[in-house]
């Protein structure tokens, strides 16, 4: 079974993270789920997004590569929007990452400092087709200058794997979990 550190979006780490972790870890995965927030959580994107930018994305960095520190080398990272660059960032600059799943967002390679994608890491990117935090040009470049498996879901629901979230859509959640635990269970 796979090593999985799942990364929480702006949200904080809630009990809809948590509990989409629980689900992998009874499948048999190790799942860590680190709290990059010190325990705060949100209502809204907007005000989980005013504590990231209070952070500062430098520092939510530092504290994602302090909490990948604690799990082996040869994992997958996971990240829920916020979470995703980290899960993105960490894929590419660990030695022996498993693969890498982008839930809800993806960051173009360069705003990571790289040029391309390494082909030896799998990806998933899992967004809602009309969602208005996604830019689809850079998931469209994304998709094209890597392997990824990019997986459009109907409507405009951001976080809409999250149960605690107002956007969350359990059908569609659902279809994202079961695309996971594949994933998953071929690392």
């Amino acid at each position: 079974m796979a090593s999985i550190v799942l990364f929480h979006s702006a949200l904080g780490l809630t009990t809809g993270t948590r509990n989409f972790a629980e689900r992998l870890t009874r499948d048999g995965h190790t799942v860590l789920t680190p709290d990059l927030f010190d325990g705060e959580t949100f209502r809204t994107v907007e005000a989980g997004v005013r504590k990231r930018d209070a952070l500062g994305i430098p520092e939510l960095m530092q504290r994602a590569m302090k909490a990948a520190e604690a799990a082996p080398m040869a994992s997958i990272y996971a990240g829920f929007s916020m979470g995703a660059a980290a899960a993105q960032f960490l894929a590419m600059t660990r030695p022996s990452a498993r693969g890498a799943v982008l839930m809800h967002a993806v960051l173009p390679l360069a705003a990571l400092g790289a040029e391309r994608w390494p082909p030896e890491v799998p990806v998933q990117v899992h967004v809602s087709e009309e969602d208005p935090w996604v830019d689809t040009g850079v998931l469209d470049d994304f998709a094209r200058s890597t392997s990824a498996e990019v997986f459009r879901y109907a409507g405009s629901a951001h976080l809409f794997a999250d149960e605690c979230c107002a956007d969350y859509e359990p059908t569609l959640a659902e279809m994202l979990i079961e695309r996971v635990r594949g994933f998953a269970e071929c690392r």
